[in-house]
């Protein structure tokens, strides 16, 4: 499943590649607004951080919510207290775009997250280009040098590389490419199958100066306290929000 997500996203960047070279994409990426430090909107603090995703479906739960006014959900989000808006702009399985990170830039000032399969320094560069001021690496789909060379481009961009992790080895490989920002996801991407207790079983292998932040499997508040009760510094939760009161369940959320 992983792979043929890469596979995938790659395949819509090469597209779009052909309309705009490397070169071009780069001289508009670095005209850009500067990005936000990301770190410091999510650093460790006397409650638990959120970061808020915009997410019309995935392959294991499949339509969630149409989400027609991503600009109008994501300015939601920051209202109610989100300290991030992640933004999935995978086009088939996810339903998402660039476009939609460029709409919601326009309307928020949080950092921004683009949520993709990237594995490619052009889509980094899309990425900055469109207003995003963290990316997702996943250890699982990069080999370690790879790991590090997009981690050192997105930076070089201004950018914070978000390395999310399933488990111990991946976690060992994630700090060894000095990830400041890092994500255990209960969800296992090449199965879809989710382990509500594996933040918990990992969170001691992150070191206390690195950013943690629990993804998937958040249901409610009792979810997100789990999560802070396990040392999580920052919680990403998607179908919540969007099939729910997204305004009403951040303002619970964020006062754990």
């Amino acid at each position: 499943m992983l792979e043929g997500l890469y596979a995938s996203a790659l395949e819509d960047s090469r597209l779009r590649q052909i309309a705009e070279s490397s070169s071009a994409l780069e001289a508009r990426a670095l005209l850009t607004t500067p990005a936000l430090p990301a770190l410091d909107y999510l650093a460790k603090g006397p409650k638990i951080k959120v970061l808020a995703e915009i997410k019309r479906a995935s392959p294991s739960r499949g339509n969630l919510a149409p989400i027609e006014d991503v600009a109008s959900l994501a300015k939601t989000y920051a209202e109610a207290g989100a300290s991030a808006v992640s933004v999935l702009t995978e086009t088939k399985s996810f339903k998402g775009s660039i476009d939609d990170l460029i709409r919601v830039r326009s309307q928020v000032s949080v950092p921004l997250l683009r949520k993709d399969f990237i594995s490619t320094e052009y889509q980094l560069l899309e990425a900055r280009a469109a207003g995003a001021d963290i990316v997702l690496l996943i250890v699982a789909g990069l080999n370690q040098e790879r790991l590090a060379e997009l981690k050192l481009f997105a930076e070089q961009l201004g950018m914070t590389a978000f390395i999310e992790t399933h488990d111990a080895i991946e976690i060992e490989t994630a700090l060894s490419v000095d990830a400041k920002l890092l994500g255990i996801n209960a969800r296992d991407l090449s199965t879809f199958e989710t382990d509500r207790n594996l933040f918990e079983t990992l969170r001691s292998l992150i070191p206390d100066d690195v950013i943690t932040v629990a993804e998937s499997a958040v249901r409610n508040a009792d979810d997100v306290r789990n999560y802070r009760a396990s040392g999580a510094d920052v919680v990403l939760i998607g179908e919540a929000l969007v099939t729910g009161d997204a305004r009403n369940l951040l303002t619970e959320f964020t006062s754990i």
